[in-house]
């Protein structure tokens, strides 16, 4: 069993920084990870993800070359920088992991969450 836990979220103005980190309970290490994020009244969407094995990435073309999703298996942690935000990047931010190493942009591949953290971009 894993949990995650996000942390890291809070209120920025339009294009600054934050940086997110999820921290795993349990060994994550060969897992392919993601962030998601909701927005009000969204559905929930893709953000980034790390394979499990050399850590390539995918990204959303919303987050591409402002976010960047990183992971250090040693502290059992992934990691969303995100730069350039916009008022549009406001959200619940979610972590997720999934058994295996393949990326993965869909949030029916994950089998285990965190609770979400808030990001709220102001303009």
């Amino acid at each position: 069993q894993v949990q995650l836990v996000e942390s890291g979220g809070g209120l920025v103005q339009a294009g600054g920084s934050v940086g997110l980190s999820c921290a795993a309970s349990g060994r994550t290490f060969g897992y392919a990870m993601g962030w998601f994020r909701q927005a009000p009244g969204k559905e929930r969407e893709f953000v980034a993800t790390i394979g499990g094995d050399v850590g390539s990435t995918t990204y959303a073309d919303s987050a591409k070359g402002r976010f960047t999703i990183s992971r250090d298996d040693a502290k059992n942690s992934i990691y969303l920088r995100m730069n350039g935000l916009k008022p549009e990047d406001t959200a619940v931010y979610y972590c997720a992991a999934r058994r295996g190493v393949l990326r993965s942009i869909y949030g029916s591949d994950y089998i285990y969450w965190g609770q979400g953290t808030q990001v709220t971009v102001s303009s």
